[in-house]
């Protein structure tokens, strides 16, 4: 049997540091499905849920679990402003592929701003001007910037900062990646956009826990398609 090569195959409690069920987020229902069962791994996985349901939650966790920042960055960068992200990371253990990279990196829309400041107060180099260029810009340009060879790449809902093109064109770096074997894709998104991303395994979020669905099964999916076949029967209900 071949081993798998990108970095992560499973996650789940940790043995020795369980986590109190009755202790925010696990009493989150898919916080305390992948405490109770764990969770396995594709080479692309895709959470998408209502706000509010625990995917950044869970995203955030794995990313911090593996020696990521929790706002963004690489395993050599621990840029830190306000700590608002769970203790859930400390509760996880993560199952790795033999051999596999150890690299990867985290990005976040919600916290750019801040991490590019930190960036340019901590140049590796001849690092590009993120604040002079627009959101999505810099998003992908960092992306194009940081994502290179082998490892871990982990977004938390980057559609904040896309257009659809935008969106389209992240997917086409990521699918570039993860063609190698070697690199692996986490991430969460409202983006119906995102979630097609060719071969992902989606994980849906919701007070039911954590299930598998199907693209087009998706009520991200089917609730933008009936907008777009009549907006009037909704927005007359704002």
């Amino acid at each position: 049997m071949a081993f798998e090569s990108f970095p992560l195959r499973r996650a789940h409690e940790h043995p020795l540091e369980p986590m109190p069920r009755g202790a925010w987020p696990a009493t989150l229902a898919p916080v305390a499905q992948l405490l109770d069962e764990g969770l396995d791994f594709a080479p692309v996985t895709v959470f998408v849920g209502e706000n509010g349901s625990g995917k950044s939650t869970l995203v955030e966790a794995i990313a911090q679990a593996y020696g990521l920042s929790a706002e963004g960055g690489s395993v050599n960068a621990m840029h830190s402003t306000r700590s608002s992200e769970s203790a859930l990371w400390r509760h996880l253990q993560l199952v790795r592929n033999a051999g596999a990279s150890k690299r990867g990196y985290f990005l976040r829309a919600e916290t750019m701003h801040g991490f590019y400041t930190y960036l340019e107060q901590n140049p590796g180099g001849d690092e590009p001007r993120f604040h002079e260029m627009s959101h999505g810009e810099s998003f992908l340009e960092l992306i194009v910037d940081r994502f290179r060879g082998n490892g871990l790449w982990v977004l938390d809902e980057p559609e904040s900062a896309l257009s659809f093109s935008g969106c389209l064109a992240l997917i086409g770096i990521l699918k570039d990646l993860v063609a190698t074997g070697k690199s692996q894709v986490i991430l969460s998104t409202h983006s119906p956009v995102l979630a097609a991303f060719p071969g992902a395994v989606i994980q849906e979020v919701g007070e039911w826990g954590l299930r598998r669905a199907e693209w087009a099964d998706l009520d991200l999916v089917r609730n933008l398609s009936l907008f777009l076949d009549a907006p009037g029967r909704f927005l007359r209900h704002v």
